[in-house]
């Protein structure tokens, strides 16, 4: 399933809650979102409410209590919130992206040996 939209910093907070485990119960997300986001029960229980009815939740009733679980998968979530950022922020530009990071962190050997992997990685991959 794609997003149709971004989701809002609160449905990230949802979101993180059931792609850590689901189904769960709307008891149990309230007091993960509670401890997580310090968030009251109604809000909780509103915000589920809410993505339900905005198809990004599953709800299901079937065995007495009301369970919630994603429709949307993580790792597709997260590529297209990512795609959004690179767009918004840095007009499309990985390399301005990454030198940014670069430039801005301190990158430990681990960290930059790893970044060389992937970029050699995606050249095999390029010249297939």
């Amino acid at each position: 399933m794609s997003m149709e939209q971004t989701l809002t910093g609160a449905e990230w907070n949802v979101m993180e809650c059931l792609w850590e485990r689901s189904p769960r119960t709307g008891r149990e997300a309230a007091q993960w979102l509670q401890e997580h986001a310090g968030w009251s029960r109604s809000t909780s229980l509103t915000m589920l409410r809410r993505m339900t009815q905005k198809g990004l939740l599953q709800m299901d009733d079937s065995g007495g209590r009301q369970t919630y679980a994603p429709l949307l998968d993580r790792a597709q979530a997260v590529r297209e919130e990512t795609g959004r950022f690179l767009d918004r922020v840095y007009q499309g530009s990985l390399s301005l992206l990454v030198s940014t990071l670069v430039r801005d962190r301190d990158l430990t050997r681990a960290e930059r040996e790893e970044l060389l992997a992937i970029l050699a990685r995606d050249g095999e991959a390029s010249e297939d």
